[in-house]
C-alpha cells in the first residue's frame, strides 16, 4: 500500500516584521535529495544566525543612539536572536550526545 501526493514539505518558520519570512525558515529547509545535505544545512543554519544576531545588534545601536524609530522592531529582533541561538545551542547538544552515544556502542 502507498500513499500519493506526500512529499517533503520543507518546515515553514516564522514571520518577521511586515510579513517578511525572517527567522530560520531558509536554514532549515530539509535537503533535496539532488543534493545539498546535512553539511549544507548545518552551514546555512550557522549562516542564519549569525545574520540574525547582526540584525538584532544593529537595531539595539539604533535603539541606544535613538535613531531606531519603532521599538517594537528591536525587541522582535532581539527575541528572534535569542531563540535561535537556543535552538542552535540545543541542536548542538543533541549532536554531541548522538556522538557520545556512538562511541560507546562496542564493536
Amino acid at each position: 500500500m502507498s500513499i500519493t501526493g506526500i512529499g517533503v514539505v520543507p518546515p515553514v518558520g516564522p514571520i518577521g516584521p511586515a510579513g517578511a519570512a525572517g527567522g530560520i525558515t531558509g536554514a532549515s529547509r530539509v535537503a533535496s535529495p539532488q543534493g545539498g545535505g546535512f553539511a549544507t544545512s548545518l552551514a546555512g543554519a550557522v549562516d542564519n544566525l549569525s545574520a540574525v544576531q547582526a540584525k538584532a545588534d544593529d537595531l539595539a545601536v539604533q535603539a541606544a543612539t535613538g535613531t531606531l524609530t519603532n521599538a517594537h522592531d528591536y525587541l522582535i529582533a532581539a527575541s528572534e536572536a535569542s531563540l535561535t541561538t537556543q535552538m542552535t545551542v540545543a541542536v548542538r547538544n543533541k549532536a554531541i550526545e548522538a556522538f557520545n552515544e556512538i562511541m560507546r556502542m562496542p564493536l
